[in-house]
């Protein structure tokens, strides 16, 4: 897992790069195929029955399972990138969400990015979470209270998403438990040595209502408001935790945190 992590990771990086106004989601789509296949891995989106494509590309008040296509990406638009890969039978799966600068609209630019900013940070705290709690669903608890505690300057709230969480992840994408991320009453499964999730939190700047689009792929918010989604799988071991999807096992990420991720022996 560590190594279809790192795949996962380098194709998110060049995806990230290509991110620029006039590109369109089809070609974000093609160049992380071509990273994965390329490291000898393959796509394991395109194992999902009835999908067809290596990334899920949300924009704007997309929140996730956004369909590549020819969507062209503006400047100003804010986007979320998922990807997964899998090699020798183990999955990855990661996602980050970026604003397109637009220096003519500075005050939206600073908003969206105030929104994935929140969205990564809670992201965080919930990995950092992870390396010191018994049950799962502090987790949850970990990522809702970051998100409390940095309210959105323009309504006071930002909107968890419900109906989506995190996951297990190993011979399989999506497996069990669920990783929530809001505060539930039950305590979850125990953390322990052998567990590997994907921590996933979805936020919005307005309701957590969404809707389905005519692809029956695409989710989006009810109301129109923005959306950010960030995602990395991290694998709990006898001496720590590590990030899989992150090429530096999430020390960047952890440190102001005070948690050091431990590489796997």
């Amino acid at each position: 897992m560590v190594q279809s992590g790192l795949i996962t990771a380098a194709a998110l990086d060049a995806v990230r790069a290509a991110i620029v106004p006039g590109v369109t989601t089809l070609e974000l789509d093609a160049i992380a195929e071509r990273v994965i296949r390329d490291a000898g891995a393959e796509p394991n989106f395109m194992l999902v029955p009835g999908y067809r494509h290596t990334i899920c590309a949300s924009v704007n008040e997309e929140v996730v399972h956004g369909i590549p296509g020819g969507r062209v990406i503006q400047p100003g638009d804010i986007v979320s990138i998922d990807c997964g890969a899998q090699l020798d039978g183990w999955n990855g799966d990661s996602a980050f969400t970026v604003v397109v600068p637009d220096d003519s609209r500075p005050e939206i630019v600073a908003e969206r990015q105030r929104l994935a900013d929140v969205a990564e940070q809670a992201l965080w705290h919930g990995i950092a979470a992870l390396a010191s709690v018994k049950r799962l669903n502090q987790v949850g608890t970990a990522v809702e209270e970051y998100i409390l505690q940095n309210p959105s300057p323009l309504t006071g709230d930002w909107g968890i998403i419900e109906d989506y969480t995190g996951h297990g992840i190993g011979r399989s994408m999506h497996e069990d438990p669920p990783v929530f991320n809001y505060s539930v009453r039950e305590k979850g499964p125990e953390v322990r040595a052998g567990l590997a999730v994907a921590i996933e939190p979805m936020l919005t700047a307005g309701t957590i209502d969404t809707v389905t689009l005519a692809d029956d792929w695409t989710v989006a918010t009810e109301d129109g408001t923005m959306a950010a989604h960030w995602e990395h799988s991290v694998a709990v071991h006898s001496g720590g935790i590590w990030v899989l999807t992150a090429a530096d096992g999430g020390a960047s990420g952890l440190a102001a945190l005070g948690v050091t991720p431990v590489p796997i022996a």
